[in-house]
């Protein structure tokens, strides 16, 4: 059964840091390109950052350009999302999805994790 379970979510002030991690299992996913994508109350699920199967090629949405980074451990099965000086607007709940393209289009991507919340208070 493929799953990807995200962890890492929680609560935090504005300028904060938090780091989610995503474990893939139930088939091989080191060349799936793999992304964050997040989803506020009362909005669509939106693009978050992304990357491919090596770590050679990461995208970031404008929004969190220069205070997030993905990585991504192959031995591990693991992808990450360090996020550092948070804020408000980063508020939602953050899926983790595998792809068999590299894209940053959610359409694209096969298999999503349930979901991490992540809250930044003002």
């Amino acid at each position: 059964q493929v799953q990807l379970v995200e962890s890492g979510g929680g609560s935090v002030q504005a300028g904060g840091s938090l780091r989610l991690s995503c474990v893939a299992s139930g088939r091989t996913f080191s060349r799936d390109t793999m992304g964050w994508f997040r989803q506020a109350p009362g909005k669509e699920r939106e693009f978050v950052a992304t990357v491919n199967w090596n770590g050679g090629w990461t995208v970031y949405a404008d929004s969190v350009k220069g205070r997030f980074t993905i990585s991504r451990d192959i031995a591990k099965n693991t992808v990450y999302l360090q996020m550092n000086s948070l804020k408000f607007e980063d508020t939602g709940v953050y899926y983790c999805a595998s792809s068999w393209a590299v894209s940053t289009q959610r359409g694209d991507y096969n298999y999503w994790g349930q979901g991490t919340q992540v809250t930044v208070s003002s």
